[in-house]
């Protein structure tokens, strides 16, 4: 990680990985495993960093407001309405508050992310 005065780059080859999973609840098939590099928390709860899955498939339901960019892999995140929503490297996607669906991870896939509780 490099740091200056207003900002910093940062390589996640650097810094040690949270790893964790899904509740055992909400998976919905597989044994998908996380790990997370978190950057940046700041107050009023702002977060950033970089997020890995491996395949399997989750509920997910979204409190808080999150931007993300795929760098690599393939997942789907389908809505409870039905619409899917294909993620490649460069696709990008905000999920907003309310957001309640299935996260599938079809190839381990890696993004970078910002949240806003």
């Amino acid at each position: 990680m490099t740091i200056g005065l207003l900002g910093f780059t940062f390589d996640p080859d650097t810094v040690a990985p949270e790893t964790g999973a899904p509740a055992a609840d909400r998976i919905v098939s597989g044994n998908p495993q996380f790990r997370t590099w978190n950057l940046e928390e700041a107050e009023g709860g702002l977060y950033a960093g970089i997020w890995e899955a491996t395949p399997g498939a989750w509920r997910i339901v979204y409190e808080e407001w999150e931007y993300f960019h795929i760098l690599s892999g393939h997942s789907r995140v389908t809505s409870d309405d039905g619409t899917s929503f294909e993620l490649k490297a460069g696709a990008s996607m905000i999920l907003r508050p309310g957001f309640k669906g299935v996260w599938e991870v079809i190839e381990t896939t890696r993004k970078d992310y910002v949240i806003r509780a």
